[in-house]
Parts: C-alpha cells; structure tokens; sequence
C-alpha cells in the first residue's frame, strides 16, 4: 500500500470512528433527553386546575377560591367565534396537520431572522398541538431539547386525542393575563361577562393575549392591543371565519374592559366568604383551590347587604357620639399634597368617602378632593362635631369626606370607628346562616368577630338559666326573691355581693320578671336553687360554650363565647327547644356535578319515589331536641316580655312579634342584644378589640338594640306577620294579670291565700317548697322597697 492509499485508510478510519462517535454520543444523548418523556396518553383525562366557584344561596356568585383563576368549559360549551379567533391567531392549518406544521415552522424561521437583526424577541412557530404540549407536559424552557420533545409528544398527542379534545385543554390551560386561565376566566376578568356574550372584536382581543399578555395590555399598550386584535379581524376574513364587512366593523370598536379583575360583582359578603373558605379547607384540603367545586352557600344576599350597613351604621353612630379625634394627616405644601392623600385609602365598603385636604378652617370650614373631584364647604353640623373636640380642625389636614347627594358643594366629615362589632343572622329551623358580618370593614381587619371573638356575654346568657330552672320544677307563675346577697367570693375571706344595673331591689318578683328586667340578685338565687351544674349542662346542649366552670357568676355571663354560637343557641327557644347545626355552606359538587357535602343529612327513604297518591314522606325536623318545647316556648314568651316591657323595648317600634335579651358586661367591656322573630334569629356584638371600656352607659340596648332594629326592618319587609308557634300540648293560665304557657299539669290551681308566706295565690310552689329567697316561717314579712321609675336605658349588666 502506497503513501496515498495509507492517508485515504487513515482518514476514513478517522471519519468513521468520528461518525460513530456522533452515533453513539447522540443515542446517550436521546436516552437522557428522552427517559423521562412525559406519557402523552396522560393528557386523556388531564384537567387543569380549576377554580371554585362559590354561590349565595339565590345563585349570586359571591367569590372563587383558587391559585390560577380557571374555569374549565368543555368545548362545546365554547363558541365557534371564539375557537376561530384564536386559530386564525396561532394555528391556521391545526385541522390539517399532524401536530407539526412545517410550513408554519417554515414561516416563523423566516421571521425570526427579521426578529433577530432587530433584537427582538423569536418565534417558535408551535402548533396548537405543540403549546398544549409544553403548558401540560414540559414547562417554558427555551432550549432544543424541549423544542424536540415538544414535536414527538405533539405526533403522540395527535394520535391518542380528538381535535376537538385538544382545542378544549389549549382554551381553558392557556395563560391570558389579568389574572386569567383558560378564554372563560379572562372573559369575566377583562369584559365582565360571560363567554358567550362577547362580540367578534372581544373574541379577536382575547386571541391576541398567547403572544404575551403583557406586551397587549389593554390600558399600558393600548395601541398595541388595537393593532393585533385587528390583525386577528383581518386574519378571519382571509380566512373565511368572518366577512370582512364584519371585520371591518369590529377593526373600529374602542377596546374597553374592566379597570381591574373582579372575580364577583358582589362585595358585601367578605367576612362570610373567607369563613366558607376556612371551613372549606377543612374538609377538602388543598382541593379547594383546584378542584373546580361548585359551592352553594345559605347567604341571603339582601340580608347580607343589609347586616353590612346596619352593623357599619351602628358603629359609626357610636364612633360619633364619643367625638372627632382628629385629621389622620397633614400637609403643609401646597403642591404634591394629592400623592400624600390618597396613600391613605377609607375602608373599601365606604365607596362615596373620599380623601380631602382643609383649604380653610376659619368660619365655614372648605375642603378639597385630592383626586380632584371638586372642593367645598362641610355641613354645619359636622363643623360644630369636630370643633367640640379637643383637636378641631386647621389648614393643611387631611380627611375623609363624603359629597352630599342632595346638595353640590357640601361635604360631610367622615371618621373610621376604632370600635368593632359583629351580627349574624342565622334561620332557627335549619340552621342556614343567612347573614354573617365579622366587623366594621374587612379590608381594614379579616379577623371575623363573628366567629373568632371569644366575649362575655353577659345577661344575654340569662335565658339558658331560666330555662334550666323551668326544666326542672319552676314554672312561670315561681316566684324568686329579687334583694341584696352576698355569698363567698373565689379568694378566701373575699365576699361577692352581686348588684342589679339600677342597685334598687324589688322584692318576690315571678320568672318573667326578672328576665324582662334583667335582675341580676334573682337571676344568682334562681341558680343556686337550680344547681350550678345543670346550667352549665344546659349550656354545653344548646352549643353556648364547650366547657363552662360551675360557678355562680358564669349565670350572669362570665363565661366566654361567640356570636355565631349564642345567635345559633338562640334557635333553640324559636325552634321548639331543637339544637340546630348553624352552617354556612349547604351544598358541594365536584366538576362533574357528583354531589360532595350535603349540609342536610337527614333520611328520607321515600322523597324520591314517584308520586303514587300516598301521603307525602314526612321529614323528621333537624337538630337534637334539648329542652321541653314547651320550655323552649315559655321562653321566648318571655322574652317578648323584654321587647314589650323590659330591657330591649325600643324594639317593639318593629310592630312585629319579637323577643330578645341583651346583654352588658362589667365596666361596659362589650353589648349585646340577640333578638328574633318567628323565622330569624340575630345576634349583634358591639365591643373594642383590645376589651376596653365602651364608656358609661354604653349597654347592650344603647349600642347593639339599634343595629338590629335597622337589620330587622329590612328583613321582615315583605314578609307575612305571623306569631310564634306554640306546641300543641301547652296549657294557658294568667299570672299577674300575663298569659302564661305551661306543660300540662303544671298550670296554676287555687289554693288558700294563707297557705305560704310569698307565693301569689294560684301559684305552685318551686322544687324546694317556698319561693327562692323567701322568709323562714314566723319572720316578720319583708319591707317592701319604695317603686321607682324604670330608667329609659336598662341594661344586661351583670
């Protein structure tokens, strides 16, 4: 062999073993690059996260629980101007090719020399196909590898899916921005409608979003936006999609959406939807977030609204009664003072208030908007408020104001109350939760006092005591001594001597009374007769506490507990003595509608049987029955008693059959009133969140009485009167001169008027066989202590 021949053999021995090193370097590379090649079969029953939608119980959508807002439509349920949008934007030939265009790869390359000479950003010139690929399977790594495995699970994809399939995943996995997953989620969030209702320019807007949500903003890129939506116009022309006098009329359309993402147009429910999602959690877990569910809850929204302005009306009244405390800022300078303001926002459910700086606050005080909605003067009530204050107002402060409706120019001076409070409505027959507001403003604090604020409840607590004792021999026509006592105090050689609110004493007073005037002497000697342990039983049935200490003062409300829980055990007086299940969601489905949570879990083996002429399945009624239901009715007769003639009476204004208890505790630390008619329970707390004094004579039927007149006129508008329901078995009998109800047998029977010392004639005796309190046998009789006028202001102070 030659020198020659020798070089040839040598050079190709060289490019052979270089060419099956390539060989062999590019198969470990395929192994490696392919090993963990996702299964495009995966995709079949694939389902993105999905957002859960959470309803008001009329079917008003009150918010959404997720990490990507998504709300998942099959493809049928997408309209066909929609799917040609966004194919004459990112996939002209996707019915025709096999998940590769190589035309269209052939376009994009062409392109992206343009692109690169000019520093801008390539095309990848993906397939429909090829992006569901990436966005399910890979993730966004731009590198040639992805781009490779991206094109063979395209091929496989086509193979195990309908095209049908594939536009459906691609329509509702795509990210669009503002927030939005999926063409229906940015439907609601751009436009506020729903997807069906957009019109052809809308549809082309939102094709024009997978090229970068953010380079077509619609407010920061305008322009931008304009032009690629009428690009899109003209590509459906071209296409066939559209006429193109139809494109043409959608080219001149303004592009006009939303100025920010509203995921529910109803905002007066925040405090009750963040509750459903801690209950929600709960139970599903990080599903919640993404499992698409279709919540219905037992909100009311007409209640929830007025509960909302009610509670809010009620602080502010308060707030206003205790004084202005001052501007919350101050600006010296007369340029740039704007910025300053409206750093500081009023709280988000007080829309009209505005941020204004004090032009002049000599004379007629002048103000100005800082977002320069105008200027004028404050009405001449609200200057007389704050110029009574310790810090009246001067030039250069900074305050809410509201324009008046009636009169251009005038302005009322607002103040975001520093006191706190909450209400809930709850249904006493099924337990619905109508209606739940945690505090004054839930974009200035989510903590829901509603359910997370453990307070002394005070008198409020006073009808579990007296029925208690009606459950166990008391009957409305016993009588208890209402006079001085002092009994041993928690410490040693301390003595507790518990005072009525008025420090007057009344004498032998029956039940009733006491009740209605919130006595607190009677109300300790009904439970020492009683027994500690049984109240505190009682109190444990009807949910009022989970743990209580038997100790006399936990009878006048010392003992902790919610509003949620005392308006639910409340129920049990309207409901015929039942303890109800107090819920906020009713019903739960999975995406594919399968029924998840019933909140009504009683059995009804016959209500889905066909209709056969038979009697209709009788439902037994929800709860645990915990008192007598004639207990539970001579209750609440008794508690009309306090609207009629006691502690609550500016409700009677109602006009309607109404009874309640309110409720004030020591150095008037917190009010409450829990009142209800024959259909609602409610309950209302008013109280500082560091439990300080809410200030002299600030009881529960100054502070809380009030917010639910306001609630309760909105409430039983419309509504038929009708009374409360008394059991069938109930004996009627009169006691001083008040129909009284009895369990039968237990109705008064004449016996001589001698016959005891203290016990009215006709009335039987207590358990203990003489009145509570009364005088031993040969005692002189009591004086009788001189009558005074009641008050105008009673109070549940124990």
């Amino acid at each position: 062999m030659n020198l020659g021949q020798r070089w040839i053999a040598t050079v190709g021995v060289v490019v052979l073993s270089v060419i099956a090193l390539a060989g062999f370097s590019l198969a470990i590379y395929a192994a490696w690059l392919f090993h963990d090649m996702p299964d495009a079969a995966d995709l079949a029953d694939y389902r993105p996260p999905t957002a859960t939608r959470v309803y008001a119980w009329d079917g008003t959508l009150i918010g959404e629980y997720s990490k990507e807002r998504r709300i998942f439509v099959s493809y049928d349920q997408i309209p066909t101007q929609v799917v040609n949008a966004f194919l004459a934007a990112e996939d002209h030939n996707f019915f025709k090719h096999g998940g590769v265009d190589p035309m269209g790869l052939l376009r994009a390359m062409t392109k992206d020399v343009v692109n690169a000479s000019h520093g801008k950003r390539l095309e990848g010139g993906s397939t429909i196909t090829q992006q569901v690929a990436k966005n399910v399977l890979l993730g966004n790594e731009a590198t040639i590898g992805r781009k490779m495995k991206e094109a063979i699970l395209a091929n496989r994809i086509e193979e195990s899916m309908s095209k049908q399939h594939i536009l459906e995943l691609y329509l509702n996995e795509i990210w669009l921005g503002y927030h939005s997953y999926g063409v229906v989620a940015a439907a609601y969030n751009y436009f506020g409608k729903p997807l069906s209702e957009l019109d052809l320019a809308q549809c082309a807007y939102l094709a024009a979003l997978p090229k970068g949500p953010d380079n077509y903003h619609p407010v920061r890129n305008k322009a931008k936006a304009i032009a690629r939506r009428n690009f899109i116009l003209g590509e459906m022309a071209d296409l066939g999609f559209v006429t193109r006098a139809q494109a043409e009329a959608a080219m001149k359309e303004d592009l006009v959406v939303q100025s920010a993402p509203i995921r529910a147009k109803y905002h007066d429910a925040d405090y009750f939807v963040e509750e459903v999602r801690e209950r929600g959690v709960a139970t599903f877990g990080k599903k919640l977030d993404e499992g698409g569910y279709y919540m219905r809850t037992t909100l009311d929204p007409k209640l929830q609204t007025a509960a909302r302005v009610a509670l809010m009306k009620g602080l502010e009244n308060y707030d206003r009664r205790h004084g202005w405390r001052g501007a919350w800022g101050h600006a010296e300078v007369e340029d740039g003072w704007q910025k300053q303001a409206l750093a500081s926002t009023p709280p988000s459910e007080r829309r009209a208030w505005r941020a204004a700086r004090v032009e002049s606050a000599e004379g007629a005080v002048r103000v100005e908007q800082a977002d320069g909605g105008g200027r004028g003067v404050l009405e001449s009530a609200d200057v007389v408020w704050e110029r009574a204050s310790a810090k009246p107002l001067k030039k250069g402060d900074l305050v809410f104001v509201e324009p008046s409706a009636t009169s251009p120019g005038l302005y009322n001076l607002r103040q975001v109350p520093l006191v706190n409070g909450a209400l809930v409505a709850i249904d006493p027959w099924s337990g619905r939760t109508l209606a739940m507001v945690g505090g004054y403003s839930f974009s200035l604090s989510n903590f829901n006092r509603a359910t997370q604020a453990n307070r002394q409840p005070g008198s409020s607590f006073k009808p579990f005591v007296y029925a208690t004792a009606l459950e166990n021999g008391y009957t409305p026509a016993s009588q208890v001594l209402d006079g001085p006592i002092s009994l041993p105090g928690a410490k040693a050689g301390e003595v507790w001597s518990p005072e009525n609110f008025e420090k007057g004493y009344r004498g032998m007073l029956p039940l009733r009374r006491g009740l209605e005037l919130s006595l607190n002497t009677m109300t300790v000697r009904l439970a020492m007769g009683v027994g500690m342990p049984k109240i505190v039983d009682m109190a444990k049935r009807a949910g009022v506490v989970n743990q209580m200490d038997p100790v006399l003062a936990m009878a006048l409300g010392a003992g902790e507990t919610t509003p949620f829980k005392m308006t639910a055990a409340y129920s049990a007086f309207v409901n015929g003595g039942r303890r109800i299940n107090p819920h906020l969601i009713e019903v739960v489905e999975d995406a594919q509608g399968k029924p998840v949570l019933n909140a009504d879990q009683r059995e009804c083996p016959r209500c889905q049987a066909a209709f056969n002429g038979d009697e209709s399945p009788r439902v037994p009624p929800a709860g645990d029955q915990i008192m007598d239901p004639v207990t539970a009715y001579q209750i609440t007769t008794m508690l009309q008693g306090v609207v009629q003639r006691g502690t609550a009476y500016q409700a009677s204004s109602l006009g309607r059959p109404i009874g309640g208890k309110t409720g004030t505790t020591n150095d008037f630390r917190s009010a409450w009133f829990v009142g209800f008619s024959p259909d609602i329970v409610v309950g209302v707390f008013v109280g500082f969140d560091d439990n300080r004094s809410l200030g002299n004579n600030e009881t529960g039927a100054v502070d809380a009485v009030p917010i639910f007149i306001d609630f309760m006129q909105t409430a039983l508008k419309d509504t038929p009167v009708h009374d409360f329901r008394p059991p069938p078995n109930v004996k009627f009998s009169y006691a001083t001169g008040i129909r009284e109800a009895y369990r039968p047998g237990t109705e008064p029977k004449p016996r001589p008027v001698d016959a005891l010392e203290g016990v009215l004639p006709g009335a039987p005796l207590p358990p203990n066989g003489q009145p509570v309190g009364a005088a031993p046998a040969g005692a002189p009789p009591p004086q009788k202590p001189p009558q005074k006028k009641p008050p105008a202001d009673l109070t549940g102070l124990y």
